[in-house]
């Protein structure tokens, strides 16, 4: 590079050239959908590590790039509209693991939906124990009806799963206990740092699941047929389905 030539005498140097400005970063344009998705996504991220209480529009805002105008733009109804949203994109991805796979024992199948329900456990710990503890500043009667929509989405297959077209009121409630259950059991996992093997937690619980349809169906003709029917697919060697064959066989 050539050097500048130096100044004539008596006239003063010239300026020194200033240094350029770094180029500030604009926001991306994405379409609209797409933003929103965006945002959804970053306010679940954040809601999943912090109590919703603690998540405010600026933090959505710097996490996304963004401003907060523009949170306001998608979500006019503020933080309380834009957690509703992130809480419905939860659930859907919650109910998503309740797949089934196609093949295994049932109790195998059930294994395999409870590994995906931990997963998402694992995912979302404190988002999930803030949304199934209740008394949030931001629970309203709209969140709770999320959260028990994927109740029901759970209800509805696991009596798939059991082949079950029309349950009675007695193995309703034996799977709405049970889930339940599964419920308190994370929430009680998580709040002792996970000590047990989240392996062992599965199959405690679904060990559980027959158990208490083996009570059941001491009761409830409907529930002992159906269990009836889900121990014959176990197998028998299976050590569950021997251990509840005693249990059913009480007079």
């Amino acid at each position: 590079m050539e050097a500048s030539p130096a100044p004539a005498a008596g006239q003063a140097p010239a300026p020194a050239e200033p240094e350029p400005r770094p180029r500030r970063t604009g926001y991306r344009r994405l379409p609209v959908q797409q933003r929103r998705e965006q945002l959804i996504a970053v306010a679940l991220e954040l809601f999943a590590s912090r109590p919703p209480e603690e998540v405010g529009l600026d933090d959505v805002a710097e996490a996304a790039g963004a401003s907060r105008p523009l949170v306001y733009r998608y979500f006019a109804g503020g933080k309380q509209q834009l957690y509703e949203a992130a809480l419905r994109s939860a659930a859907q991805e919650l109910t998503s693991r309740f797949a089934v796979p196609v093949s295994g024992t049932p109790s195998e199948q059930l294994s395999a939906v409870l590994d995906g329900y931990f997963a998402f456990v694992v995912e979302h710990e404190a988002g999930y124990s803030a949304l199934l503890r209740g008394g949030s500043v931001v629970e309203t009667a709209r969140t709770s009806a999320i959260v028990d929509d994927v109740r029901r989405v759970a209800l509805r297959r696991t009596l798939r799963h059991l082949g079950v077209r029309e349950a009675g009121p007695r193995l309703t409630l034996l799977v709405r206990s049970w889930i339940a259950v599964v419920e308190g059991a994370s929430l009680s996992w998580l709040d002792e740092g996970r000590a047990l093997p989240v392996t062992e937690l599965r199959d405690w619980l679904v060990d559980q699941f027959t158990a208490m349809a083996a009570a059941t169906a001491l009761h409830d003709p409907q529930t002992a047929e159906v269990l009836a029917g889900v121990l014959a697919l176990e197998g028998p060697r299976a050590r569950r389905a021997e251990r509840l064959r005693a249990v059913l066989a009480r007079p």
